[in-house]
């Protein structure tokens, strides 16, 4: 079972930065693809970027080029480096792990508000 412990979310004004980081504990075996997913009120979840173990990285179009996501697949962290927020962009932010063969796990949240 794996538990994802996120921080770093918070109240930032537009064209503002904030760094997400979201640690992983509780399994011995490695994970696959780390992402982070927000949903904003009303909105369905969408995915905001993606990393597997290997490294290889996707985005969602309305954040390529301002977000970056990273990882360390040794300590089972991953980050995503927000820059260049709109309100938009405002929306709570959940990590989420996946590991083939034995499931996927949510962490519990971060609220990312961006005023204008």
């Amino acid at each position: 079972q794996v538990q994802l412990v996120e921080s770093g979310g918070g109240l930032v004004q537009a064209g503002g930065s904030l760094r997400l980081s979201c640690a992983a504990s509780g399994s011995r075996f490695s994970i696959d693809t780390m992402d982070w997913y927000r949903q904003a009120p009303g909105k369905q979840r969408e995915l905001v970027a993606r990393i597997t173990k290997d490294g290889i990285t996707n985005y969602a179009d309305s954040v390529k080029g301002r977000f970056t996501i990273s990882r360390d697949s040794v300590k089972n962290t991953v980050w995503l480096r927000m820059n260049r927020l709109k309100p938009e962009d405002t929306a709570v932010y959940y990590c989420h792990a996946f590991q083939v063969s034995r499931g996927d796990y949510w962490g519990q949240g971060t609220q990312v508000t961006v005023s204008s």
